[in-house]
């Protein structure tokens, strides 16, 4: 009898820590699928209010508004992957439309020379910001805010602080002849089928490839090795020099493209773009990190934290919310993605 009752006991004992395993794993999913359960939401609601708002013009117009954030936010990820931070996109992808602009109008040449330089020009930057932060050891955050105030009045230079458009009257008073190439324009403004922005592809293209990079190969394993451990990745037979090198010359890189996107799309080469591109593109790199409750630099977090920006703003905007209020919602969204990611994910793991 005893047996059996020390048998029960010992039965009876064990359910609360059952439950409790089953609170902590019942919590763990709802932490990994909590973005997505909010986006659902946020559609439905937004839907709810404002029927224009599911239209199939309506949502390939959000995602063509995110794309650029995403293909920079992506740039911003490879970074955090070897412990940096890149501060210095926004002004990339700015001077990448003013350089596109530059070189279509001022010296005439057309898309197919265009784009490879502008890449070049993103991926040389990045390489100046890694031989800052590698060679030099200034610190990351020191050497690419240095890097964005150089190109932030570099690209005003030229010009002479005026954005450049066709007819653009230089500095020492000669008038430009040329123009933006029709093909160059199509990167911003075509859809496949009619439907589909081409940019939209671009970012889906640049999540695939990196997502593949990251989270399937060797070079991958190494980015995030390096920064969570280099002497570790010394080990494993790799430069952490050469992986940082790497890194920031990817997100130069993607900055240029997302300036490429911006000057195809506008069609002009503004001074005044790529102003919040940098807190949008860092906003949507971690808001990723709690998606799928990874906590750590993710390409495919990113374009999930990329959009859901931006269903948030299309629909505040569709439901016309001020537009000075926009910030504010980006702010309290990340700082709730933040705090779900690590404060209640900490709780529950304890």
């Amino acid at each position: 009898m005893t047996m059996i009752g020390e048998t029960g006991l010992s039965k009876e004992a064990d359910r609360p820590g059952d439950n409790h395993r089953g609170d902590r794993s019942a919590g763990a999913i709802l932490r990994s699928g909590a973005v997505f359960i909010l986006l659902g939401l946020m559609l439905v609601g937004f839907a709810i209010a404002q029927p224009a708002f599911i239209t199939i013009a309506n949502l390939m117009s959000i995602l063509q508004a995110v794309s650029v954030v995403a293909i920079l936010g992506a740039g911003v990820t490879v970074t955090l992957a070897v412990g940096g931070f890149d501060l210095s996109i926004g002004a990339i992808a700015a001077s990448s439309v003013m350089a596109a602009s530059y070189a279509m109008i001022v010296w005439q040449l057309d898309a197919f020379a265009t784009v490879p330089l502008v890449l070049t020009f993103g991926a040389a930057i990045g390489l100046i910001n890694a031989v800052l932060i590698v060679r030099l050891r200034v610190p990351d955050l020191l050497a690419t805010l240095a890097t964005m105030f150089l190109l932030s009045g570099l690209q005003l230079i030229p010009t002479a602080g005026r954005s450049i458009s066709a007819g653009l009257v230089l500095p020492d008073g000669s008038k430009t002849a040329g123009a933006y190439d029709p093909a160059f324009l199509l990167i911003g403004r075509y859809r496949v089928l009619g439907t589909l922005p081409v940019s939209v592809l671009l970012m889906g293209l640049v999540a695939f490839v990196l997502f593949i990079l990251t989270e399937r190969t060797r070079i991958g394993r190494l980015l995030f090795a390096t920064g969570g451990n280099e002497v570790a990745t010394r080990l494993a037979g790799a430069s952490p020099a050469r992986l940082k090198t790497f890194a920031y010359v990817i997100s130069g890189a993607l900055a240029s493209l997302g300036g490429i996107v911006i000057a195809a799309r506008v069609g002009r080469g503004d001074v005044s773009s790529g102003g919040s591109l940098l807190m949008d593109a860092v906003a949507a790199a971690l808001i990723g990190f709690a998606v799928l409750n990874l906590r750590r630099p993710n390409v495919i977090g990113t374009l999930v934290g990329a959009v859901f920006v931006g269903v948030l703003l299309n629909g505040l905007t569709m439901l016309n919310a001020p537009y000075y209020t926009q910030d504010f919602v980006k702010g309290a969204v990340l700082i709730g993605a933040l705090a779900l990611t690590y404060g209640l994910g900490r709780d529950q793991d304890r």
